[in-house]
């Protein structure tokens, strides 16, 4: 316990942390973003979908369960390595170099606090409904929440900005994780990681296109 403990307390290991975690998103948004869409198939699509989730019940617990502790370990790791950071440079670099650096390495903890809040946001609109921006709520009805949410303009909207910072931390989130498990080597050119673009673009693209499709008319 104890030399877990000292490995965890090191730079290495919180980013070790944040890799493993970092990926259990990966794979979880991978898998969220297909079930959504499925709203295009049309309500008894989505619907059926939601009910077989739930009809899997102890292992959806699990499943929920690890995702949380997945979260709240890559936050709490997050925090620790900018504190960690800070306290090993406490003078500000005169010129930064950013040659290497992209948008979205350069969002990562903004993009990071915002994807937090969302994740409460969205848990509480579209899991348990305590949330309404519509009014109404059905648990047996995914499409419908969907549909009635994302006619209002604001909701759309800050699903649709939270997704772009979603994108822009899988980005950067998808090539480091790896990197920091040790998989892939560092690499100064960031822009080449494909694969971790493409899983950006494709994710982005699968959970912005229901609330563009909702306000656009093609669903409803």
């Amino acid at each position: 316990m104890g030399s877990l403990r000292g490995f965890y307390g090191s730079m290495v290991g919180k980013k070790v942390v944040m890799g493993v975690t970092g990926l259990i998103g990966v794979g979880f948004v991978i898998l969220h973003s297909l079930g959504n869409l499925l709203v295009f198939r049309g309500p008894a699509a989505i619907n059926s979908y939601s009910h077989f989730l739930k009809s899997t019940g102890e292992l959806l617990w699990a499943l929920r369960i690890v995702l949380i502790v997945a979260v709240i370990l890559h936050v709490i790791a997050a925090v620790q390595l900018t504190q960690q950071s800070r306290a090993a440079r406490p003078i500000a670099y005169t010129k930064q170099e950013r040659q290497v650096a992209t948008v979205a390495s350069r969002t990562m903890r903004w993009g990071g606090a915002l994807l937090l809040v969302f994740i409460v946001l969205h848990i509480l609109h579209f899991t348990t409904g305590t949330i309404k921006p519509a009014g109404v709520f059905s648990p047996d009805d995914v499409y419908a929440n969907m549909v009635t949410s994302f006619r209002i303009w604001w909701v759309a909207l800050f699903y649709v900005v939270a997704m772009l910072a979603l994108g822009l931390h899988l980005f950067h989130g998808a090539w480091s994780s790896v990197r920091s498990i040790g998989v892939s080597p560092p690499s100064p050119q960031p822009l080449h990681h494909r694969i971790s673009l493409a899983i950006a673009l494709l994710v982005w693209a699968a959970f912005t296109a229901v609330p563009l499709a909702v306000v656009a008319g093609i669903v409803r």
